[in-house]
């Protein structure tokens, strides 16, 4: 039996129920250049799914399952991606409001820089990178990805120097996580 110091499960993949199958699949590889790697229906689970991965040594990261009604609310919080540099940020920008994303806004978490949008069946999307600072969440300022890097990064540092609650995010890490 594993201690609680060895047992730490990684989340590796999401699934969402969709309304419209085969447009989801192309708003997904469209806007994030995922690839379908699978596609069946359940034996055991009475819908259609289309597993996507934009790594290749994983399987799948989101599996997408037929079977939401057609008037049925999205029950998802936000599903998010992780990107390197704010120019990827500018990139999920432009794609998502090809491929018929809503709600575009940009926030300034301190700890993260992000995008958020409503994919095609209205599920709130995060596109995000770190900061090397941390303050506490929830936070959340306007981002103005037509400022320059450096005016960004600039301003995010002040936003969270000014901040109480800030510290170098390799501080927070040690204070969450100890040696780990």
């Amino acid at each position: 039996m594993s201690t609680p110091t060895t047992f730490r499960p990684t989340l590796s993949h999401f699934g969402v129920f969709c309304r419209d199958l085969d447009a989801m699949v192309d708003f997904y590889t469209s806007v994030f250049g995922m690839v379908q790697t699978d596609r069946g229906e359940g034996k055991t689970m009475p819908f259609t799914i289309a597993f996507l991965s934009g790594n290749p040594a994983q399987h799948h990261q989101l599996a997408l399952a037929s079977g939401r009604a057609a008037d049925a609310p999205s029950t998802v919080m936000q599903l998010s991606f992780k990107v390197a540099v704010i120019d990827d940020l500018r990139e999920a920008w432009t794609r998502a409001t090809s491929a018929g994303a809503t709600k575009l806004r940009g926030l300034n978490h301190g700890n993260a820089l992000s995008i958020y949008f409503s994919d095609i069946e209205d599920n709130t999307v995060e596109v995000y990178l770190d900061t090397p600072w941390y303050v506490a969440q929830p936070h959340g300022d306007p981002l103005d990805l037509t400022e320059s890097d450096d005016q960004i990064w600039s301003q995010t540092e002040k936003v969270c120097r000014d901040d109480p609650t800030f510290m170098p995010v390799e501080e927070w890490q040690r204070q969450q996580f100890g040696d780990r």
